[in-house]
């Protein structure tokens, strides 16, 4: 069984071992998501522990996937933006372990970001991803439209290249 639940910052912080296990296994499956190898589990905690002022005062909101009660994937929709654009939201680092792969638990941590982003007033959502890979078929399954590729834009974890995609969706 697959549950979704929004974290508190109290909650993420009780969950910090297991979210930096997440970024931190799917950094080491090559997943292009801001960071380098090598990267530890710690490492991860850390990221998320920096993230936690944010979660508290309602600028990102963090849902978790547990399977079984263990944490297994994650997403942020950060809703702090700029005054010109209150009714817009980002999503960021969607990551499931990979033991927990193929179940469906990305596109449900989706729905469930899409659901959470406008019951904060938001209906335009924007996310950037690997050109080409898992999560970008993902997110066009899901009615996501693409804006553009940008070459070049980041690196792998190994310090390849890696094109990134431009997507939104209007909710």
């Amino acid at each position: 069984m697959i549950e979704i639940r929004r974290l508190t910052a109290a909650e993420a912080r009780q969950n910090l071992h297991a979210l930096g296990d997440v970024l931190s296994d799917c950094v080491a499956g090559g997943a292009s998501v801001s960071f380098m190898l090598p990267f530890s589990p710690s490492d991860g905690a850390a990221f998320f522990e920096r993230l936690l002022p944010e979660i508290e005062r309602g600028d990102r909101i963090l849902l978790a996937a547990f399977a079984d009660s263990k944490l297994v994937g994650t997403v942020q929709i950060v809703t702090a933006t700029p005054p010109n654009q209150p009714h817009r939201a980002d999503i960021a680092k969607l990551l499931v372990h990979r033991s927990a792969r193929g179940q469906g638990i990305a596109a449900l941590l989706m729905e469930r970001a899409e659901a959470a982003a406008r019951s904060a007033g938001k209906n335009l959502l924007v996310l950037d991803t690997c050109s080409g890979g898992a999560a970008e078929r993902l997110y066009l399954r899901q009615g996501w439209q693409p804006a553009g590729v940008i070459p070049h834009y980041a690196f792998y974890p190994d310090g390849t290249w890696c094109d990134t995609a431009i997507l939104w969706k209007q909710l």
